[in-house]
């Protein structure tokens, strides 16, 4: 660990550096702390500001830096809105920064004790289950519980030494890939193959948690499947989907939009664009869709970006958002239209001069906001900025498919944690949008080999894509009856 912390203390932001020293005994001055506050706070959701506020702060005492504060505002441990990783979440800081100053509650103990299991860490998610030893430590007669605790936590440690943030995000990562995959033409054994292992997976309640482990569904997860299995085979999977649907609709706030979580959570606009990208697929529930909308489009900012979601790319729900609202069968109030437009302007306004985009405007391109970027580009008639953002994405290619990119997905908001095959997926759903955009020619491009593979394809006789259903406003498939979709317009 300590290792690992070393290697650590010179890069990954302000956050990571500060932590890194704190741990290893090299301390922070309250002036760096100060700035690791205001920067996190600054990059979250303004409904979880004075959380993330007090959750800083237990890091650093946590961590033997720091004292204990006196001016925490007591919102910040307000757990009548929040699910229940959030509720842990708080109690365990609450406990943290008082510091041994005042005696932990019984009912917070008894919470705090619940989600301790030798061999299993409560919902995949290490943090909370750290938080909640350092809650406890003080405790008496706690000792047994945070010893076992520590063993468990010690069955996660990686080969360099570190931990990770949870213990994976298996179904997150598998409906995304599966999505990317079923845009992009892959056979439908392997389509059919990740789509049973979805329904095994599937939650009581209609919905999917970001790992197997986890009882908690979010909207992020749910969305994502309904697509995938509606654009694989919506007869086949007609039950899982129905399910889905009704647990979408069940946590739809009173605002029109929808939370990443239970229902009385916070609406978010990433969120609530996944949501309406997953109903659209049904071709009803307009009387959801259009509050979403509408909620989607007084979210945005006045330079086309949104809230701080769960991606480090401010194109993340842009591209979303972008998707739900575009022109198609359904009519749309002139403020989605606007919506839409303010969306274009803001992914015309940040392309970099290697064609690719960055987390934010100025940044150094990175292949996951470009590929959130080309989607939006591809439904717009001037082929020029996909064609440069295209080739900056395929440069980023390594040997073995894989695509190299910056830590993108946040948790908790807004710290980092890189799951690289998240690039892989999302370039690819990128790429599957950009092959449907592209006019097919006579010219004979020589394939790129691999040991053991045969070219997919021949000139003019492209592989048929495994999914049967016509192209779609969704995440799945790009925005049809566009210009850009129109055999005249000028395709990249």
């Amino acid at each position: 660990m300590v290792r690992y912390l070393e290697g650590h203390r010179g890069g990954g932001g302000l956050m990571d550096a500060a932590v890194a020293s704190a741990a290893l005994g090299r301390g922070t001055g309250h002036l760096w702390q100060r700035q690791v506050l205001e920067g996190v706070v600054s990059r979250v959701p303004e409904f979880a500001g004075t959380r993330k506020r007090a959750l800083v702060r237990a890091i650093f005492r946590m961590l033997g830096v720091g004292d204990a504060p006196d001016n925490v505002d007591s919102h910040a441990f307000d757990v009548s809105a929040l699910h229940p990783w959030a509720a842990v979440q708080a109690v365990a800081v609450k406990a943290i920064l008082a510091g041994g100053r005042a005696p932990v509650g019984r009912d917070d103990v008894t919470l705090l004790v619940s989600t301790q299991r030798p061999g299993t860490v409560w919902e995949g998610n290490l943090l909370v289950h750290l938080s909640v030893l350092h809650a406890l430590v003080n405790v008496p007669g706690m000792e047994g519980v945070v010893d076992a605790g520590l063993r468990t936590t010690f069955m996660h440690q990686r080969e360099d030494g570190g931990l990770p943030f949870v213990t994976d995000t298996d179904t997150w990562c598998t409906v995304i890939a599966g999505l990317a995959l079923c845009s992009s033409g892959a056979p439908h054994e392997v389509l059919h193959h990740i789509a049973g292992h979805l329904v095994r997976v599937q939650h009581a309640n209609g919905g999917w948690s970001y790992t197997d482990g986890a009882q908690l569904t979010d909207t992020d997860c749910t969305t994502v499947a309904v697509e995938f299995l509606h654009e694989l085979d919506a007869d086949t999977y007609r039950d899982p989907i129905r399910y889905a649907v009704d647990s979408l609709i069940a946590v739809r706030g009173a605002d029109g939009g929808f939370p990443t979580y239970g229902a009385g959570t916070p609406s978010e606009a990433c969120m609530t664009a996944a949501a309406v990208n997953a109903l659209s697929t049904q071709g009803r529930h307009d009387d959801v869709v259009q509050p979403a909308l509408r909620f989607l489009a007084d979210c945005q900012k006045s330079d086309g970006s949104f809230p701080p979601g769960w991606s480090g790319s401010c194109l993340h729900t842009p591209f979303r958002a972008y998707l739900a609202a575009h022109p198609g069968s359904r009519q749309f109030p002139p403020v989605v239209h606007d919506m839409n437009r303010r969306i274009i302007g803001l992914v015309q306004a940040s392309q970099n001069e290697d064609g690719g985009f960055g987390q934010r405007n100025g940044a150094p391109s990175d292949a996951i906001s470009t590929a959130y970027a080309l989607i939006i580009l591809l439904g717009q008639a001037d082929p020029a900025p996909a064609v440069r953002a295209a080739r900056y994405l395929l440069a980023q290619q390594r040997s073995d498919g894989g695509v190299s990119s910056v830590p993108d997905m946040l948790g908790p908001r807004p710290f980092p944690y890189h799951v690289p095959l998240l690039t892989d997926a999302f370039t690819l759903l990128a790429l599957g949008h950009l092959t449907r955009r592209i006019r097919h020619s006579g010219v004979i491009v020589p394939p790129r080999r691999h040991l053991g593979t045969e070219p997919a394809t021949t000139a003019g006789n492209p592989v048929a894509p495994s999914c049967s259903r016509p192209l779609d406003t969704d995440l799945a498939h790009p925005p049809s009856g566009t210009a850009a979709s129109s055999p005249d317009s000028g395709e990249a």
